[in-house]
């Protein structure tokens, strides 16, 4: 596909601190065939690595680098036609736009107006005015929810906020089928049902309440059920605050069960993918997640998902395609969760959405394959990689010949 409006292959720079990042793998890097991506140097890139390295070296956090991992600034010296940032905002007068996830000035104090400074405040006013500025073209939310977040954001700063609106649009990521109808899967129900989980993050995830559930359910009432667990246990000090006790606790729990849990650290991409493809449900009974990448991949392996409404979820996933767990939110989508009481109320609703969705299985194998076919119907419609690629096309036309 060519891009329109241009005979030569056009250069797109993306910031080369995060070039590699699964994000702009997902979002931007080779979706247009015509065009070159280039990984580009720039003055907050150089002051991370520095800010990065002497942190190490201490041991703790001298300097903050969460901002400036979201701003770009290569002084226009990079011969680039275009630059197309994630999450991030760019200083300087080539032309640019933006993909983000929650919010942009994607800065820490952006969500917490109670907590800014002055100079947080100036910081925050001088990203708007990037983005308020002729040189971005676009900001392209990945989903309702995050165009909702953006809005928000832009009604406590009315003087950015038409400047800003006008550039904005919802454009939800690509994603390939992995097959053309449900009889295409190497497994099909009625039989042992396998469920699999994927998340580096096991806690925030919901891979404890997943465990949990599907052993109280395959011991007290038998049922023939099998997990597949892709996790490295990777603690964050976010939303469900485990603690190295905890996975510890949850590893020997896995292990002690592997005569029905397989579980890998990690595994390529491909292999998630065929695991995907040889699995009946997908699982992501999330406590926090922006988007939720592989509740795609699970329906386009005609794989139905149990996981929960939050953020851009109750977008990409309903009761007809798989079973949605109704949490706790914020008016904004966000699961309640920042205190312990929280904590605990999302994680009983989890527990108890999971419960009910997999009895349902059970009670109606058959429902497997019918959700299966519409997971894979709905990828198809939704989330066509050519229909993204000709809408990218669009927008680099227009930021070019604006």
């Amino acid at each position: 596909m060519k891009i329109p409006a241009f005979t030569n292959k056009i250069k797109i720079g993306v910031p080369a601190f995060r070039f590699g990042y699964y994000s702009n793998l997902r979002n931007i890097i080779g979706l247009v065939p015509d065009a070159e991506y280039s990984p580009l140097p720039d003055l907050f890139s150089m002051q991370n690595r520095l800010a990065n390295r002497l942190n190490r070296l201490a041991g703790r956090e001298l300097f903050q680098t969460f901002d400036r991992n979201n701003q770009f600034n290569d002084l226009d010296l990079n011969r680039v036609d275009l630059l197309h940032l994630f999450n991030s905002i760019s200083y300087g007068r080539r032309p640019w736009v933006t993909t983000f996830e929650t919010l942009v000035p994607r800065f820490r104090l952006a969500l917490r107006p109670e907590q800014m400074d002055k100079g947080g405040e100036t910081r925050l006013r001088k990203g708007l005015t990037a983005l308020a500025g002729k040189a971005c073209k676009k900001l392209i939310a990945l989903s309702k929810c995050s165009l909702g977040y953006e809005i928000d954001l832009l009604k406590r700063f009315p003087d950015y906020r038409q400047q800003i609106t006008n550039k904005m649009i919802v454009l939800h990521p690509g994603q390939a089928t992995l097959m053309d109808k449900y009889e295409d899967k190497p497994v099909s129900p009625p039989g042992k049902v396998r469920f699999m989980f994927v998340g580096a993050a096991f806690f925030r995830k919901g891979g404890r309440e997943c465990v949990d559930v599907l052993k109280t359910l395959r011991e007290a009432h038998g049922f023939d059920l099998e997990l597949v667990l892709v996790s490295s246990f990777k603690v964050e000090d976010y939303a469900t605050r485990e603690s190295p006790e905890d996975v510890r606790r949850y590893q020997a729990i896995v292990q002690e069960n592997a005569d029905w849990i397989r579980h890998y650290p990690s595994l390529p991409n491909l292999q998630v993918l065929e695991w995907m493809k040889n699995s009946h449900v997908g699982l992501l009974p999330t406590h926090a997640d922006s988007y939720g990448y592989s509740v795609l991949e699970f329906q386009s392996a005609g794989c139905p998902v149990i996981s929960t409404d939050v953020r851009a979820l109750a977008e990409i996933n309903n009761d007809r395609t798989g079973w949605l767990i109704r949490v706790p939110k914020d008016r904004l989508g966000e699961a309640r969760y920042a205190s312990a009481e929280q904590r605990q109320a999302l994680s009983g609703s989890i527990r108890t959405g999971l419960e009910q969705a997999v009895r349902e299985i059970f009670n109606d194998p058959d429902s497997i394959r019918r959700k299966g076919e519409l997971s894979i119907e709905r990828i198809s419609l939704e989330h066509s990689p050519a229909d993204r690629t000709r809408r990218l096309c669009e927008i680099y036309t227009e930021a070019m010949n604006a």
